[in-house]
């Protein structure tokens, strides 16, 4: 049995995971236009499957481990057949979707599909999809220049008469395994660069905090979409220019961009950022389709608020040594470093760059006008992915860098990844003209933002009435007496009954000496009585100290000697059980003993309190949780709380009456 490669291993393991899906598909979309040969195209294909071994193995499992198949071309029966489906420019983009979107089996199913799409008898659509267990996008290149030649020796009436590869992806597979050696040896190439990712990676962020739009969910669907990228020409000669100054790449400048652009958004100072490697370091597998690209975690310090010339300083040395270890499949680092493992998230890093400098796909046919196709699928593996390419002009000046940035749609509104794009848009331009300037200094923001942000988002000023809770309730009262104030199990308070029963309970507390600024202790449990209650103390003029009886002794002691109540509201039970814990106290007013039948149930009036009662006397304290050794008294004013309970009602549904 041939075991499955490193990266080949991952996959397998996800599709288990996830279930069957085409969120690892490769697309190849290919415009024909002219007298196509259907029958020389499939026989072309059954030559390119015949070639590569790699796009006919199925991955079947032995006591739970996964390994290569290959199937002779003879056994692949109508799997290897190029499916043929009549279109319409109406219905072309649904139609490439659909295959794009083929969803394969990998214990059974080839990694690969093909299917021709007839839009006019002179227009058709190549659509192929490898499964990334078989491929990468450097295998694209291959892949449709061996087409390219089949399909013209098939119009001949002959095979194809290329050179035979000189090594299949099961060599490959056994080679990666001799190279890095035993794991357990600590002189092989394994050990001396796990060790080495063990440094470089110990501390990275989990995740990296951006301006989502929405929280992130238990389970990724991998839903994504994108938008395009486009810098001109001379931010690209820029950006080269600075690169050659500092003996960085290009790829590196691009990373340091990114990096502070990250980190202005909110993700922080050290910034882990992937990036895929060709992983073809033997001439022999150039030609080859297979699953060989590397995925590295290239980590940027963008502490102290260094220039943008310091930072690809910086970058460039990290970037090296991570290159220079670049041989451990990722897949299997993962494994061996064992970060915090999370469905909702790719481990050690969630935003990638990638710069595209594969071998463009081939595919010149005889009689045939040929375009290869941009094809993209609906799925996205991280948050955020920045896949970029050059342009040049005809004499090979710098003519402009093009690409995506592609969004997790979890996370992510397109309107948000445009608003993301134009920071990172002016972020290049200014750095790359003013290197030496400090990263704080860049700005991100247009005028219109800017201005926002400082007077726009800071307009809270909010006209509220000039009233006090207890104004509140009782105008509640006086619109809706009918209305329910107080549900509790099968019991409902009105408005009415609510406001009378705390009217007559604040006449009682204003006859033990309640008023404006003093306070009255209330320990009650939950319950109809609690509500009332409180409103009689706020009716009193008075604030109230809630009390839980379940507190320590010595805290209840401690918030009853500091807050000094006139008296403490409470029922029998309450008061039992503060006696049990020997809480000594002001005298008690207990609910379920006191008379109020010769109280007033009508509003109170001004004259019946001890002292006027205004939006700046105090409504209540709440007493800290104690972190600092001794618990300490809030005091909120009824207009705070008026103001707060306004804005609820004006924020969350449901609440206004």
């Amino acid at each position: 049995m041939i075991p499955v490669s490193y990266a080949q291993r991952r996959l397998w393991f996800l599709s288990r995971l996830e279930g069957p899906s085409a969120t690892y598909n490769l697309p190849l979309v290919v415009r024909l236009s002219g007298d196509l040969n259907p029958s020389a195209l499939q026989a072309a294909l059954l030559d390119v499957l015949d070639r590569h071994e790699s796009l006919r193995t199925i991955f079947p499992q032995v006591k739970g481990q996964p390994f290569q198949s290959v199937l002779p071309v003879g056994e692949l029966g109508t799997a290897a057949d190029l499916v043929l489906r009549n279109s319409s420019p109406e219905t072309l983009d649904a139609d490439i979707a659909a295959v794009v979107g083929t969803v394969f089996e990998l214990e059974s199913d080839i990694p690969v599909r093909a299917c021709l799409l007839e839009v006019t008898p002179q227009e058709f659509v190549l659509v192929a999809v490898v499964h990334h267990i078989a491929g990468d996008g450097w295998s694209l290149g291959p892949l449709a220049r061996d087409l390219a030649v089949a399909y013209a020796a098939r119009l001949q009436g002959t095979a194809p008469a290329w050179e035979p590869l000189p090594v299949q992806y099961a060599d490959y597979t056994l080679w990666q395994r001799e190279l890095l050696g035993d794991e357990d040896d600590p002189e092989s190439v394994f050990a001396e660069q796990v060790a080495f990712w063990r440094g470089a990676l110990s501390g990275v962020p989990d995740q990296l905090e951006l301006p989502f739009d929405r929280s992130r969910p238990a389970v990724a669907s991998h839903s994504g979409d994108r938008v395009a990228v486009r810098w001109d020409a001379d931010v690209h000669r820029a950006l080269v220019q600075l690169a050659q100054r500092q003996g960085a790449s290009l790829f590196m400048v691009v990373q340091a961009a990114m990096a502070a652009w990250l980190s202005r958004m909110g993700a922080g100072t050290d910034i882990p950022i992937g990036t895929a490697v060709a992983g073809r370091l033997d001439e022999a597998l150039d030609d080859l389709v297979g699953f060989f690209v590397n995925t590295l975690v290239l980590r940027t310090d963008v502490s102290g608020d260094p220039t943008f010339a310091e930072l690809v300083d910086r970058v460039r040395d990290s970037d090296l040594s991570a290159f220079g270890h670049q041989d451990v499949p990722f897949e299997r680092l993962v494994e061996v470093l064992n970060p915090a493992r999370s469905m909702a998230r790719h481990p050690l890093f969630q935003v990638m760059l990638a710069f595209q400098n594969a071998p463009a796909a081939d595919l010149a046919m005889p009689g045939m006008q040929v375009e290869v196709a941009p094809a993209q699928t609906d799925a996205a593996k991280f948050d955020l992915v920045l896949d970029l390419s050059e342009t040049f002009t005809a004499g090979g000046e710098p003519d402009g860098i093009v690409g995506t940035l592609e969004f997790a749609t979890d996370l992510f509104d397109a309107d948000t990844v445009e608003r993301m794009l134009r920071w990172l848009r002016r972020l290049v331009r200014e750095v790359a003209a003013q290197p030496d300037q400090r990263l704080g200094q860049a700005e991100l923001l247009d005028e219109a933002e800017r201005r926002q942000l400082l007077f726009g988002n800071n307009d809270t000023a909010h006209q509220v009435p000039d009233t006090t809770l207890v104004g509140l309730v009782e105008e509640q009262a006086r619109r809706s007496p009918d209305a329910v104030a107080v549900l509790w199990g099968d019991e409902r308070v009105s408005y009415a009954d609510l406001n009378a029963r705390a009217n007559r309970l604040a006449r009682a507390l204003v006859a033990r000496g309640a008023g404006p600024e003093s306070l009255v202790a209330v320990a009650l449990p939950r319950s109809v009585d609690l509500v009332v209650a409180l409103l009689a103390v706020l009716k009193s003029g008075a604030a109230y100290v809630p009390v839980d009886v379940e507190y320590p002794a010595d805290r209840i002691a401690f918030m009853l000697a500091d807050a000094a109540p006139v008296c403490l509201l409470t029922d029998s039970d309450s008061s039992a059980e503060l006696s049990a814990k020997g809480v000594v106290g002001p005298a008690p007013l207990v609910l379920d003993d006191v008379e109020l039948a010769g109280f007033s149930g009508a509003d109170l009036v001004g004259g019946e309190r001890l002292g006027v009662l205004d939006a700046g006397c105090p409504a209540y304290v709440i007493y800290t949780s104690g972190s600092t050794g001794r618990p300490k008294g809030v005091v909120v004013e009824h207009g705070s709380a008026v103001d707060y309970v306004l804005w609820a009602v004006r924020s969350y549904p449901g609440l206004g009456g």
